[in-house]
C-alpha cells in the first residue's frame, strides 16, 4: 500500500504531483535541489551548470487558458501569454491556495533512487538526499520523478568540424544565453531553428551587426496570434478540429495545415520549408517573418565546417568575421539518481508505458512525470499524468499486466535511433495534446463525454467539442471533480478578452 511519495523537483509537475498526492490522502515529501519552486521558467542571472533556466526575454508559446493548472485559472488580470515573471507568480498562487510549500524541502539534492532490498514485494524505495552538505537516507513506498526533460545542454560539437579546434570565435549553448547585451555589435550564427533558435535570432537581431540562422529540414513558422486577435491555440485545439484530423485522410490534412502556414507568407520564398517536405518542425514566432525580409536575420543551409574566423555551409557559400556562435541544439535528459537497473530500462519516453512507467519494473511504484512532447502545453499533460499515477498509488486505479503494458510500448515504439541523443528531431516525435490528455483522462476516468453532455447540458457540450480544449474539462466528471469547471470553461473568452480592455473604443455606428 502506498502512503509515502518521493516528489524529485518543485518546476509544475512537482508542483501538481504534490498537490495530487494530497487529493488522494497521500504523504508528498518533494526535494528541490534550489532555494525556490519553479524550474526551468524560474529566471535567474546564474549559469550555474547544474540549473538551466529561461532567457529573460522569453514569453510563454501556449495560452494562459490552455496551459493552466485544471482547476486554477489564471487570473483574470493576467495576458494571454506570459512573461516568466508572471508564470513564476502564477506558480506561487497555486502552491500557496493549495498549501503545497510544507512539503517541500528546499536546497536539497536527490543523490540516489534505488530499489529496497525486498522490492519484489515492498515496491518500496531508498531515497538519499543531501543538504547542506548532511546526507540522509529515507524510505518511500513510491517515487515520481519530475526534473522534466530540460536537464543537460546537447552540444554535438563533432558534427561541425573546426569549431573546437580552429574557431578563434566564441561558442556557446543557447543555455548560457541570458540576454543581448554580451552580443552587441557582433556578427553571430545561431544553430538550430527550434523555438529557442528562432526567438534568440530576432533577439539578437536588434543589437547584433548581423544574425545568421542556420537550419536543416523543413520549418513552419506560425503566429500566437490568430483569426481575429485571439491565441491561436484557443481557436486552433477544439475537438471538433481534433475529430476532422481523425475523419480526414492524413494526407488531406497535412495539405491543408501547409495552406494555412502558407496563407500567412509562403515559406518557400524565405527558404523555409517546402510543401513536399515529410520530415519537418513547427515553431511559433510573429517576428521571424519580418526579420528574414528586413534582412537583419539571413537565413543559411547547415554548416559544414568552422575555420579560423568563417562558417563554411553545406551550399558552398562562407559567411566571414563570425565573433560567436550560439548552438540552440536543445537538450538532452537524464536521470543520474536513479540506479542503473532501473534507468536501463528506458532509453526515451517510448519506452515508457503512456510515457509514465517503465513496465518491466515488478511493482509500479516510479513515474516519471513530464517527460513527454506534446502539440500543446506539457504542463497540462504533466498535471494529467500525476492525476492518473496518484490515483494508482492510492488504489483508485489499476494499470493492466505486465505483458499487455510491454505490448503496449513494443507496437507504439518504432525500430528508430534513440532520439535522446538527438534532441533536434524531438519535433517528429510530437504527441496530439488533445489525444495523449484524453488517453490518460480515460485510464483515470476523468475524460468528458461530450454525448451525455449533450443531453444534460448541451450548452456546455458545444463549448467543449466547439471551443478550445481547456484543461478544465477534465475536472467536469469522476474524481477530483471541480464544482468550477462549468462556468471556467463558459468565461474562458471573458478572461482573454479582460487584460485587452485597458482602452474601449465605441464601435457602434453613429446615429446622427
Amino acid at each position: 500500500m502506498v502512503r509515502r511519495v518521493a516528489i524529485i523537483g518543485a518546476g509544475v509537475g512537482g508542483l501538481a504531483s504534490i498537490k495530487c498526492c494530497l487529493d488522494e490522502g497521500l504523504e508528498p515529501t518533494c526535494f528541490e535541489r534550489t532555494e525556490d519552486i519553479g524550474g526551468l521558467w524560474r529566471y535567474t542571472d546564474s549559469t550555474d551548470s547544474r540549473r538551466v533556466s529561461v532567457y529573460r526575454s522569453i514569453i510563454t508559446n501556449t495560452s494562459k487558458e490552455m496551459s493552466c493548472f485544471s482547476d486554477f485559472p489564471c487570473p483574470e488580470d493576467f495576458p494571454s501569454y506570459l512573461p516568466h515573471s508572471l508564470l513564476l507568480e502564477y506558480f506561487r498562487m497555486y502552491a500557496q491556495h493549495f498549501d503545497l510549500l510544507r512539503h517541500i524541502h528546499f536546497k536539497t539534492t536527490a543523490l540516489s533512487v534505488r530499489k529496497c532490498p525486498d522490492f519484489t514485494t515492498s515496491g518500496q524505495w531508498e531515497v538519499v538526499t543531501e543538504t547542506e552538505g548532511v546526507q540522509e537516507l529515507h524510505v518511500f513506498d513510491a517515487v515520481m520523478v519530475c526534473t522534466g526533460h530540460y536537464q543537460e545542454p546537447y552540444l554535438p560539437l563533432a558534427s561541425f568540424p573546426g569549431i573546437d579546434t580552429h574557431f578563434k570565435g566564441q561558442y556557446l549553448h543557447s543555455r548560457e544565453y541570458k540576454d543581448v547585451e554580451a552580443f552587441r555589435g557582433k556578427r553571430v550564427l545561431v544553430v538550430g531553428i527550434g523555438n529557442t533558435g528562432g526567438d534568440l535570432s530576432v533577439e539578437l537581431s536588434r543589437v547584433a551587426a548581423k544574425v545568421f540562422l542556420s537550419a536543416k529540414g523543413s520549418t513552419w513558422v506560425f503566429s500566437r496570434v490568430s483569426n481575429h486577435g485571439f491565441p491561436v491555440d484557443m481557436v486552433s485545439t477544439t475537438r471538433f478540429n481534433h475529430f476532422l484530423d481523425w475523419l480526414l485522410p492524413s494526407a488531406l490534412t497535412k495539405r491543408i495545415r501547409f495552406w494555412k502556414f502558407n496563407s500567412w507568407f509562403n515559406h518557400t520564398n524565405y527558404g523555409l520549408a517546402s510543401t513536399k517536405s515529410s520530415n519537418f518542425k513547427i515553431i511559433t514566432n510573429e517576428e521571424l517573418p519580418f526579420c528574414l525580409l528586413s534582412g537583419t536575420v539571413v537565413l543559411k543551409p547547415k554548416v559544414k565546417e568552422f575555420t579560423e574566423s568563417s562558417a563554411v555551409f553545406e551550399d558552398g557559400t562562407i559567411e566571414e568575421n563570425i565573433d560567436v556562435v550560439l548552438f540552440a541544439t536543445g537538450y538532452v535528459f537524464s536521470f543520474p539518481f536513479l540506479e542503473e537497473s532501473v534507468r536501463s530500462l528506458f532509453d526515451d519516453n517510448r519506452s515508457l508505458y503512456k510515457c509514465i512507467f517503465p513496465p518491466q519494473l515488478e511493482k509500479p511504484t516510479l513515474a516519471i512525470i513530464g517527460l513527454v512532447q506534446l502539440t500543446g502545453s506539457v504542463m497540462v499533460g504533466s498535471e494529467m499524468q500525476a492525476r492518473w499515477v496518484t490515483g494508482i498509488f492510492a488504489g483508485w486505479n489499476k494499470l493492466p499486466p505486465t505483458s499487455r503494458m510491454i505490448a503496449d510500448v513494443l507496437k507504439r515504439k518504432p525500430p528508430v535511433k534513440k532520439w535522446v541523443m538527438n534532441p533536434s528531431e524531438r519535433d517528429n516525435l510530437k504527441m496530439s495534446f488533445i489525444s495523449y490528455t484524453d488517453e490518460i483522462a480515460s485510464c483515470a476516468g476523468v475524460k468528458p463525454s461530450v454525448l451525455k453532455l449533450l443531453l444534460t447540458d448541451p450548452r456546455l457540450a458545444l463549448a467543449i467539442f466547439f471551443g478550445p480544449c481547456s484543461p478544465y474539462q477534465y475536472r467536469l466528471v469522476g474524481r477530483g471533480k471541480w464544482s468550477g469547471a462549468r462556468k471556467a470553461i463558459l468565461t474562458q473568452w471573458q478572461r482573454t478578452l479582460k487584460p485587452l480592455r485597458t482602452r474601449v473604443v465605441d464601435d457602434s455606428s453613429d446615429s446622427s
